[in-house]
């Protein structure tokens, strides 16, 4: 039980901090201004790790490799730990195991960059209809709106209700369920199967 309570405070420290960095990565690929208390936030909340990246990892076509890095790292770092304290650690080859935990770290950043991003389809949906000027609704509008733009000119509104997060919803479910199934391959390589 003590395991159990102290791997959930690691994991709810690693995925928060996993979720600044892919803000980060999103608000920037997004072109969303940081001039605001959620940007200033999320920069505070990177700052020491992206800096130092920066000066060693570019970026690529424009992509922010700097925040994924440290994202991905945190992510691979607590598989790490949840195996060690698990005792499953040492079970496969060693080749084997190194993969399977990197890959664990990657399904489990696209797995939280899902949830934010069905966190600022449903934040921005709610704005729009409770209070679309507020201070916060230009920077969720702006993370969701590449999203929901591709979808907006599949789907048209229907008496003016706009259905497209909802389907982006549906997908991302989708996308989730196929990244738990994918997880099965990287334990075992990590087990030695």
């Amino acid at each position: 039980m003590l395991i159990g309570i102290l791997l959930l405070l690691i994991e709810t420290a690693c995925g928060l901090l996993t979720v600044m960095f892919l803000a980060r990565f999103l608000m920037q690929w997004a072109r969303v201004s940081f001039r605001n208390q959620l940007g200033q936030f999320v920069v505070a909340t990177t700052d020491w790790a992206v800096r130092p990246m920066r000066r060693v990892l570019p970026g690529l076509f424009g992509l922010d490799l700097a925040s994924l890095v440290p994202a991905w790292l945190v992510q691979t770092l607590f598989v790490l730990v949840e195996l060690g304290l698990q005792g499953l650690a040492g079970m496969g080859n060693p080749l084997g195991v190194l993969l399977g935990v990197m890959g664990l770290g990657l399904l489990g950043v696209l797995k939280l960059a899902i949830y934010l991003l069905i966190g600022v389809v449903l934040i921005s949906a709610v704005l729009s209809w409770v209070n679309p000027y507020a201070p916060a609704a230009p920077v969720f509008f702006g993370l969701a709106e590449p999203f929901l733009r591709p979808i907006r000119r599949v789907l048209p509104t229907i008496a003016n209700v706009d259905l497209s997060p909802l389907v982006l919803i549906l997908a991302l479910q989708i996308m989730l369920m196929v990244l738990a199934s994918a997880s099965g391959g990287f334990i075992g390589l990590i087990m030695g199967r």
